[in-house]
């Protein structure tokens, strides 16, 4: 009886053994996985004037506002963070501010060939200090929104200039022109 017993014991003691092992492998091929995972999550680079196209057009509604246009000329997707930094003219000493009620509720993804708005108010009768601009300068928000990404872009305003006043605003970028111009 005595041998049956130990060679009972045995088995047990092999079998917890080999499930020990088991399951330390099974954990670390766990840990190998999300690690894996981290590593290799894709992460979609900013839009900046290396990857887009930036184009400014004058629009027939609603009145006193353009219309930005950015498209993806690039092979990956990009994201459009916040809204564009402008500045009318040559030597603007104040970025044109964001209009917040047009914040939309994710950021604005391009696929390659894709496009993204951002609709410029010019001026209201409320507004003061006007001039006529006849570029416009734009740089990309960074993902945080506290500084620009890539270099900045100057494009030429239409009909030779526009005019703007301090109550000049920008959308956030839209994915379609309506949200852009009717935000």
């Amino acid at each position: 009886m005595r041998i049956a017993r130990r060679s009972t014991t045995r088995v047990a003691a092999s079998s917890m053994v080999a499930a020990a092992a088991f399951a330390l492998v099974g954990v670390q091929a766990a840990g190998q996985t999300a690690s894996a995972a981290t590593s290799n999550k894709v992460v979609t680079a900013a839009c900046t004037t290396a990857n887009t196209k930036l184009t400014v057009k004058d629009v027939p509604r609603p009145i006193n506002h353009l219309l930005l246009t950015a498209t993806n000329t690039g092979t990956k997707a990009c994201n459009l963070y916040y809204a564009p930094y402008l500045g009318a003219g040559a030597g603007a000493q104040a970025p044109i501010q964001w209009l917040e009620s047009s914040k939309p509720q994710a950021v604005v993804t391009l696929a390659p060939g894709e496009s993204g708005y951002a609709g410029i108010g010019t001026f209201t009768p409320d507004g003061h200090s006007g001039h006529t601009a006849k570029t416009l300068g734009v740089s990309f928000a960074n993902r945080e929104a506290n500084g620009s990404v890539g270099n900045a872009a100057t494009l030429n305003l239409p009909n030779g200039g526009t005019y703007f006043n301090s109550s000049a605003f920008v959308t956030y970028w839209q994915s379609d022109v309506y949200n852009a111009l009717f935000s």
